[in-house]
Formats: C-alpha cells, structure tokens, sequence
C-alpha cells in the first residue's frame, strides 16, 4: 500500500501531522528510539489531543463513546 500519495484525504491529514509533529522536529539515534518517540507521539495523537472533528474530544474517547452508544 502506497501511502506516499493518498487520495483519501483523512490518510493525507493523518500523514501531514505524523510528519511535521514527529518526523521533522526529532533526530533519531536508533531504531529502538524511532520506534519510541513514535509511540509516545501515538499516545499523544490518540490519548491527549482534542480534535474539534471530533466535538473537542480525543480519538481514544470518541471510540469509548461509540462503544457506550452501542451498548444502549
């Protein structure tokens, strides 16, 4: 899967942010250390950062809240 040149505008957003909030702004010693500033900045993505998308929740709380609404 070619991800270089999306057409789906949420994938070219999602790679846009990954890119100028990790990639450009952290040097990298190892693959162990990409691979942790990665997943901290995955924490952050999905656990911290409210998106107005999302009515100023995170992705993590969006989902509970779909869970909740299926359990009704």
């Amino acid at each position: 899967m070619n991800f270089s040149r999306p057409d789906n505008p949420f994938i070219k957003l999602f790679n846009d942010s990954l890119r100028d909030n990790c990639l450009n702004i952290h040097g990298f010693l190892s693959l162990e250390d990409v691979q942790e500033k990665l997943d901290n900045w995955c924490k952050e993505y999905n656990h911290k950062r409210t998106y107005s998308s999302l009515n100023g929740m995170t992705p993590a709380e969006f989902i509970r809240s779909i869970h909740k609404d299926e359990d009704l």
